[in-house]
């Protein structure tokens, strides 16, 4: 049965002087797909400033804003609505020759058409010794392999917030073996690549009311392309598919692509900011 659901979307920024000039871009708008549709948007600032609509790199909808006064401190809130849909992430055939879907990902068409999600990023990168902490196996199917990947990540990282931040390395992710929603994407998609599956970092929303772990803003997840199959979304946080209560907002290679503020701010001194996310859903 499908869900309405409501999202609430703050931000808070406080400045110790003056902001002159200030470029901001929100990647936070649920994108419309099979699954999730009817998509309504409502966004506010404290300055009053004119909301530009843009499209990223990655074709998904963005929001700009350029204040033309200055200003020490600005809010944001933005409200979705959209409906959506209950369907099944197991509902797909597996090919019974196992053997010819690998083949498949060796193909250099194939590696060729999927090459941007195939390459290691800045957040995704490993040592080589790290690249060998897991191996596929042929004599399973490529979905089999992805599952129980999903489920070797979920045990390898503690989830713990605090721990790390935006900015931290796979390295010391896998050094600590603690971190959050985006570690545990980023650890996955480095794997499943280094094994020939095209994966793609995911940003989006968690209804977290059913005890799933996520952060309180925004979650991260994977989406990989299994040859026959398609693209097929995991949670390692949760070890679990992605399923209804996983609203997407975007994809791209990692975080870098996915962040849901970027800005640019001419001022001086410090700065502190605050997000706050609330959904609500009902059948």
């Amino acid at each position: 049965m499908p869900r309405d659901i409501e999202i609430t979307y703050r931000a808070k920024n406080i400045y110790d002087d003056w902001v002159h000039t200030a470029y901001w871009q929100f990647l936070i708008i649920p994108v419309e797909n099979d699954s999730q549709h009817n998509v309504e948007i409502e966004f506010n600032n404290s300055l009053f400033a004119i909301t530009e609509n843009s499209i990223n790199g990655y074709g998904f909808k963005t929001l700009r804003i350029h204040p033309k006064k200055k200003f020490k401190k600005v809010t944001f809130e933005a409200k979705f609505k959209l409906i959506k849909e209950d369907i099944d992430p197991f509902d797909f055939n597996i090919n019974p020759n196992v053997s010819a879907a690998h083949a498949e990902l060796q193909k250099l068409d194939f590696r060729i058409n999927y090459e941007r999600f195939l390459k290691a990023t800045t957040f995704t990168n490993l040592s080589f010794a790290q690249e060998q902490l897991y191996t596929f196996d042929s004599a399973v199917s490529i979905f089999k392999n992805l599952e129980n990947l999903n489920h070797w990540v979920y045990n390898f990282i503690e989830f713990s917030t605090g721990v790390t931040d935006v900015s931290t390395m796979l390295n010391d992710v896998v050094t600590n073996k603690k971190g959050f929603c985006q570690d545990f994407a980023h650890l996955f998609c480095a794997l499943a690549r280094i094994n020939g599956i095209p994966t793609r970092y995911v940003s989006g929303y968690l209804d977290q009311t059913h005890g799933f772990k996520g952060d309180s803003q925004m979650h991260a997840w994977v989406e990989c392309y299994i040859p026959e199959i398609g693209w097929k979304g995991f949670d390692p946080t949760n070890n679990i598919l992605a399923d209804m209560n996983h609203i997407k907002v975007c994809h791209g290679k990692d975080y870098n692509d996915c962040a849901p503020l970027k800005g640019i701010i001419y001022s001086l001194g410090t700065n502190k900011t605050t997000y706050s996310v609330t959904l609500q859903s009902q059948q």
